[in-house]
């Protein structure tokens, strides 16, 4: 399965796409948000991606104990505060949007509601995303279907029927292009939490572009899902890891995103195809392998031995794989030392 987003084709036979994810790390600042959408465009990502939500849409605003959060990057804030601080006002959507089309990125974002969805519709965005905390929103998820836009549905949390489900919800909804990505929904999360190997076989069990949502601390893990098929990386991006704000510290600063767009293209280009031939890069080096020479002088009619013929570089004798074959054999002419054994080098009898 293919997906098109902007005009750029997404899956299996194409480079990898890749998702610069702002999220919050705007901390507030419009102006900080309009140098995250310059910064991301230079890494060399493919798409940008937002979060459409306020703070009312998404929870509610109370000071009960499940309404608070304990421990981990958040400790102690309420929900609503967190999205409070966090959230996209916006009224910052249509400048940022302009912005983006103004450089040439795609940009689009992850609705949290039936009324970001129709801003989102408002501002013409060419995808949507479902985050992972969202994946069992089913109504939500066919609401964004019905846009008929390609959707990519993060999945962490999720076990196999809930993605199962999520899926055909968004079938029902009527969407055609359906991408999902394997995530580890923890800030940050752990390497060894991510179990890659779930990848191919989400591919084989669902049929679906697939992808990664990466939130560790580093590239590797997000470079080295490409080898094993995804289609499409997100990450979060900042432009100071030290910024303090609420997704700062599990993002990636420039550079090190940079880095990840050129090493995610490079393992998909190195991935290429079964191929057994004689690579480009090699044909200078052929000369360098092994082949069959002269260790002594032979006069001629004098017999081929161990003694007077080697294995060795560079390449220009008989394969070694020859030996055995030209032992025993007698010498047409006479045979200086340092030349390369040829059949013409042996009589015929």
């Amino acid at each position: 399965m293919i997906l098109e987003i902007s005009g750029r084709r997404i899956g299996s036979g194409y480079s990898p796409y890749v998702i610069c994810e702002l999220s919050a790390n705007h901390n507030g600042d419009f102006d900080a948000a309009i140098r995250l959408i310059e910064a991301a465009k230079k890494t060399g990502a493919d798409a940008i991606k937002i979060q459409t939500y306020r703070p009312d849409t998404i929870t509610l605003k109370s000071d009960r104990p499940e309404f608070r959060i304990s421990g981990g990057l958040w400790d102690g804030s309420t929900l609503y505060d967190l999205y409070k601080k966090a959230h996209t006002p916006w009224e910052w959507h249509k400048p940022m949007f302009d912005y983006a089309r103004k450089l040439d990125i795609p940009i689009f974002s992850t609705p949290f509601d039936f009324t970001a969805v129709d801003l989102l519709e408002d501002l013409n965005a060419p995808a949507y995303k479902i985050a992972s905390f969202e994946a069992v929103d089913l109504a939500l998820i066919r609401y964004v279907a019905s846009t008929r836009k390609p959707m990519i549905i993060s999945t962490g949390m999720a076990d196999a029927d809930e993605i199962a489900e999520a899926i055909e919800a968004a079938r029902q909804g009527g969407c055609t292009q359906l991408a999902i990505l394997h995530c580890v929904s923890g800030y940050p999360a752990l390497a060894e939490d991510y179990n890659l190997m779930t990848i191919p076989d989400m591919i084989e069990r669902f049929g679906l572009v697939t992808g990664l949502s990466d939130h560790t601390l580093d590239n590797t893990t997000a470079i080295a899902s490409v080898a094993l098929g995804a289609s499409i990386i997100e990450k979060h991006f900042t432009l100071d890891r030290s910024g303090g704000g609420p997704d700062d510290s599990f993002s990636l600063e420039p550079a090190e995103f940079t880095q990840l767009c050129n090493g995610a293209k490079t393992a998909w280009a190195a991935m290429g195809q079964v191929d057994y031939s004689r690579k480009s890069s090699e044909q200078g080096n052929v000369i360098f392998r092994r082949s069959l020479y002269i260790a002594q002088n032979i006069p001629e009619g004098s017999q081929i031995t161990p003694n007077n013929v080697r294995s060795v570089r560079p390449g220009f004798g008989l394969a070694p794989r020859h030996y055995d074959e030209v032992m025993g054999r007698r010498a047409a002419r006479d045979l200086k030392f340092g030349e390369p054994l040829l059949w013409d080098c042996l009589r015929e009898d």
